[in-house]
């Protein structure tokens, strides 16, 4: 497992840029959820994804496929990180760090499934470009400046589809 000051500025940095966004898109601004989330970007987002795309490459390098399925393959692996789990997961930070233990519920599952499904063809294309037009070195601040924009849509999901 690797983990770099690199990637922990950028976790910290674009991830709670589009937090801060989308909390106030939805006017829930606080202080202990933008700090909470700038933790998770660091020292979470940082040291999970970085490492699941070191591992993709890793995977798919070993495989004896066609490129055009190989790049399939690594657009569905990425698609299985960030599934309806991680962005219940994503939520489940949200809620913590704004205090609201309400939302706090099984329905966040329900939430991440909805979302998931409805931002699949969204998904589908950035995670191809991500996983195979980006070389792995810009990979992650990639993945994190598309996962901002998707927080926005994650805040707002929790609106849409509860």
């Amino acid at each position: 497992m690797t983990i770099t000051k690199k990637d922990i500025f950028n976790g910290l940095f674009i991830y709670s840029i589009g937090d801060i966004i989308a909390s106030l898109i939805i006017n829930q601004f606080f202080i202990s959820r933008l700090l909470g989330i700038c933790f998770i970007g660091a020292f979470l987002y940082a040291v999970e994804i970085p490492n699941y795309f070191r591992w993709i490459d890793r995977y798919s390098s070993a495989q004896d496929t066609k490129p055009f399925k190989k790049s399939l393959q690594r657009t569905g692996l990425a698609l299985l990180y960030f599934n309806p789990l991680w962005i219940s997961r994503h939520l489940l930070f949200i809620n913590l760090f704004s205090q609201d233990w309400n939302n706090i519920t099984w329905n966040l599952l329900s939430i991440g499934l909805k979302s998931f499904l409805v931002n699949i063809p969204i998904s589908f294309i950035a995670n191809y470009l991500i996983q195979n037009k980006i070389s792995y070195k810009y990979r992650f601040i990639s993945s994190a400046i598309f996962s901002s924009l998707m927080a926005i849509y994650y805040a707002l999901s929790h609106i849409i589809f509860k």
